[in-house]
């Protein structure tokens, strides 16, 4: 995998955190790992399709509290309860990252379109990304861990 597959990803993540918040938010880059083995969702996770110059998925996981804790802060209102907007909510922060990303992926010449967000809710959903590396990156921010994953390939035919 590519160093400039991945930058894109932790870069627009700090960005779409911190313009919908409206203030910086430190972010702190825990152990890179590289994973070759199927990925084990958190309590949710935000999928993105990835298909043209880079083909795979784009993964952000995170606990139920997590994502609760980051909507209450682009709503600026104390959210308890996981439900639907939530769930929205979060999809749509993974599908902006992942637009902004996919736009810095295309000025270093890997164009690319994006699948709509897929949300898996539940512990213990496996998803394997078959023959495609994927790197896993955690974030930690005051608003609890983001696990992001990136497993994305030069597709060859592009």
């Amino acid at each position: 995998m590519k160093v400039e597959f991945i930058s894109p990803f932790v870069n627009s993540t700090i960005k779409v955190l911190e313009t919908e918040i409206g203030r910086p938010v430190p972010i702190e880059k825990g152990q890179l790992t590289i994973e070759a083995s199927s990925y084990t969702c958190q309590d949710v996770t935000v999928l993105i399709g990835v298909i043209g110059a880079v083909q795979g998925i784009v993964m952000y996981g995170m606990s139920e509290r997590t994502a609760k804790n980051i909507v209450s802060s682009f709503l600026n209102e104390r959210v308890v309860i996981f439900n639907e907007m939530v769930e929205s909510a979060v999809a749509e922060m993974g599908n902006v990252i992942t637009g902004i990303a996919s736009t810095e992926l295309e000025k270093a010449g890997y164009a690319s379109t994006l699948a709509p967000p897929t949300v898996i809710t539940g512990r213990g959903v496996v998803i394997s990304t078959i023959n495609i590396k994927r790197l896993q990156i955690p974030l930690k921010t005051e608003f609890g861990d983001i696990e992001l994953g990136v497993a994305l390939r030069e597709n060859n035919w592009a």
